[in-house]
């Protein structure tokens, strides 16, 4: 487990193409709850980039062959700590996107699009 970063290449790719339009956010903050891939705390924005293995995506998720009752309780575990995030953020009334990494391979720009909107949203209030 040591060997997996908590940046990915997706979230790094998802960034600059934010940051060309000009968004102006933070990657990865420790001060918020499940650290965020990208926040806007100005205006209450927090976005993650979930991939379909450790966030159990219902299309693309695979459970392992070997070692199986490990990864059912590691993905699980991960499934609900997902959910008490979103909880914790709608409860203190942020605006919360959680976007999987299968929609950002299908179509890049719809989903970049996606989360434009979202900021924009959130930024008009």
């Amino acid at each position: 487990m040591k060997a997996i970063k908590s940046r990915s290449q997706l979230e790094d790719v998802v960034s600059k193409a934010l940051w060309r339009e000009g968004y102006r956010f933070r990657k990865n903050d420790k001060t918020l709850l499940g650290k965020p891939d990208i926040s806007i705390k100005k205006y209450k924005v927090v976005i993650f980039i979930d991939s379909c293995f450790w966030h159990g995506c219902p299309l693309h998720g695979n459970m392992p062959e070997s070692n199986r009752d490990y990864w059912e309780k590691k993905l699980s575990r991960n499934k609900e700590r997902d959910q008490e995030v979103n909880d914790y953020y709608r409860k203190i009334s942020w605006n919360c996107l959680r976007i999987w990494e299968h929609d950002l391979k299908q179509d890049f720009d719809q989903t970049i699009k996606q989360i434009k909107n979202f900021i924009d949203q959130a930024m008009d209030g």
